[in-house]
Parts: C-alpha cells; structure tokens; sequence
C-alpha cells in the first residue's frame, strides 16, 4: 500500500510505516556509479557493486553475496547519492568489503526470507533464556537472520567486556545455525525495537537515523527547553537525538540577546527573567516581591530598558505593557473563533451566576417593608 511517498513495507522487510520519502522525488542516476546502497532489518544498511548493470530502482528488493552464503535486502540509494553516502559513512575503505549483487529477489527468495524473520522472535526468547542460566552480564537486544537461513545476528547490551566463548557454542547447537555477536548501545537498541515518538511519528532511529552521538544536556538548556529529564528522554532512556536537529538555529538567534540577561530596574520594582523565546525573540519577566506579576517584552524592548538603566532611568512598565495588552485581545480574538468549545464554557459560567440572583430579593423586600 503506497500514497504519496508513503508506504508500509511488508513482511519481508521492517514492518515499519515510513514517512514521506523526498528522495523519490530526485531522478535517478543508476548510470553514473555501481555503487549500491542496500537496507536490511531495522536500520542497518551495507553496500554492494552492481557488477552485471541490472536494471534496478529504489525499493526494488534484491539479492546480495555475503561472507558466507546470500542475503536480501531492499534497495534504498543507487548511483551518484549512493557512493556520495558510501564516502561519507566508510571512513577506511580499505578495510570494508564491497560484495557484488547476485540478481533481483524471486517469489522463492521472499518466501525463505519470511521464514528466516518467524524464527527470530523465538530465537531471541529462548537466546535470553540460555543468557541468564549463564549468569552473563548481557542482554540480548535483538536477532537477525540472513535471507538464507543460515546465519544469525545476535544484537547485545552490555557495560562490559563479556566472555561469550561458551555462549556460542550453545547457541551453534540450539538453533543449528552460524552466530555473529555483535555490540549496540541504547540507541541503536531502541532503533531496532522502534516505536512511535512523542512527536507522533516513527522514530528517527528506526527509520533513517543511523549515526549515533551523544547528545549534551547542554543542547536543551541552550534551546530554552524544560529541564525535566522525562520530557527530553527518547525511548532509549536517554536524551533525544533531535535535540540536535534544530541546535545551529537556536544557538545563531541566541547571538542576537544580551550574553547575560541582567535584572531590570523599572519604576515599580526588579523585573528578574524566568523564560526566553530565542525564535520568537521574548523574554519574560517577574517582579520581585509580587505574586503572579509577570509580562513579556521583546528583545527590543529590554535593550531599550538596558540602556536607559545605564543613564539611571527606571522607566515606566506600562507603556510596554498596553503593547502586551493589544496583542493578548488579538490572540484571544483568534483564540475564540477557532476554539468552539470555548465559547461554550462562558456562557456555562454566566447562567451559574443567575441561578444565585434571586437569592437578593428577599433583601428588597425587607427595604421595602421598612419604608412603609
């Protein structure tokens, strides 16, 4: 099923639904390198030469040469972006090995790579099972099996080094086939497992996220964002990788406020800040030995108050403050023609308040009495 750049992939591949994919937008340049990007469960991705120029596209699921035995897999970059991300993501080329494409994916290899993905969930039940009656300190994150069903890939967790010399040898003869360990850390777990982030899409690990930093706690604080670790956790349990997506254009309007945002001295009081919008270009301040008194200003505004504080000016707050004023009725304006549900809830309130009305005429003709 497809719409627009969207799609969701079957069982062969991720069983993942993908966002708008851009990229089929671009044309494609197959003849200009034979360089092919190929993608496998989850987000791993390898590449592989197009030896014998076959006629493939994006998308197209292929079959590929591996060390020992084939795998299959689905073709996601050719051509000219196909070896400019190869460049970029294989530091030492004279260490990887670049296999050749066999041909393009029959009925028949479909069918063994759907039975290769049915056996990994066992697999991986019975593999944490054998784990913990070694007393390993490991966790199995994952498993793999190649399009062939010969070989599997078992993704782990740990601190440590781990002696695991033993483990494979159980699990060459549980499962009766060839073991590959290999190390991950929390992200790269959380991309295999994937799941829906709080923005309400994929997540970015999981579907095309794959080079993995560590993210400062710094990135947040300089975007203004709360503090609060559940909020700025992913599902890896650590700090979100987008919180470096939009860092370079918070750190550029960061540039244009004061380095330090001092107190201001104003005709009523000290004004102490407690919130910035670098994108929007506000500050919001408190004043000191009042409940519930703040107000925003715009950076213009405080520099214009910096200012006039060095000359000994403490100017007035209200002018900025009917500045605020007609902006807040716009936005309320605004506010009320979009939200219906609003306008519900006054009128709610007002017939609460008539219900209590008649309870002032006894009142009425009590004076009344009194006249005559």
């Amino acid at each position: 099923m497809s719409c627009n750049g969207c799609s969701f992939n079957d069982s062969t591949s991720n069983q993942t639904i993908d966002s708008y994919k851009w990229i089929n937008d671009l044309p494609e340049t197959a003849n200009q390198s034979d360089i092919v990007e190929v993608k496998f469960k989850s987000t791993r991705r390898e590449y592989f030469k197009n030896i014998d120029r076959l006629s493939i596209r994006r998308g197209d699921k292929i079959v590929v040469a591996t060390m020992p035995g084939h795998d299959v897999g689905e073709v996601t970059l050719t051509g000219y972006l196909a070896e400019k991300q190869y460049n970029r993501r294989v530091k030492t080329p004279t260490r990887y090995t670049v296999n050749n494409i066999f041909r393009k994916a029959t009925e028949a290899d479909l069918e063994k790579l759907t039975e290769s993905r049915n056996r990994e969930k066992p697999t991986m039940i019975r593999a944490r099972q054998i784990v913990l009656d070694l007393g390993l300190n490991m966790k199995i994150g994952d498993v793999e099996f190649r399009g062939d069903n010969r070989k599997a890939i078992f993704y782990y967790i740990a601190e440590g080094r781990v002696d695991f010399r033993e483990l494979i040898k159980i699990y060459a003869q549980e499962f009766g086939i060839r073991i590959e360990m290999k190390q991950i850390g929390a992200r790269q777990e959380a991309g295999l497992v994937g799941g829906i982030g709080s923005c309400g899409r994929e997540l970015c690990c999981s579907n095309w996220h794959t080079n993995f930093k560590s993210i400062p706690s710094s990135a947040a604080l300089k975007q203004g964002l709360s503090p609060s670790a559940e909020k700025m956790a992913g599902a890896c349990g650590k700090l979100k990788c987008c919180l470096l997506f939009e860092l370079d254009t918070y750190i550029e309007a960061r540039n244009e406020f004061p380095r330090q945002l001092l107190n201001l001295d104003l005709a009523k009081g000290v004004a102490k800040p407690f919130k910035t919008d670098y994108l929007k270009r506000e500050i919001w301040y408190s004043l000191v030995g009042t409940m519930g008194t703040t107000f925003k200003l715009s950076l213009k505004q405080v520099k214009d108050i910096i200012q006039q504080n060095k000359h000994g000016v403490q100017p007035e707050i209200n002018s900025y403050a009917e500045d605020e004023k007609e902006d807040s009725r716009m936005e309320v304006t605004l506010d009320e023609s979009l939200d219906r549900f609003d306008k519900k809830k006054k009128p709610v309130k007002k017939n609460k308040r008539r219900k209590f009305a008649p309870k002032k005429k006894p009142k009425t003709k009590f004076v009344v009495k009194k006249n005559n």
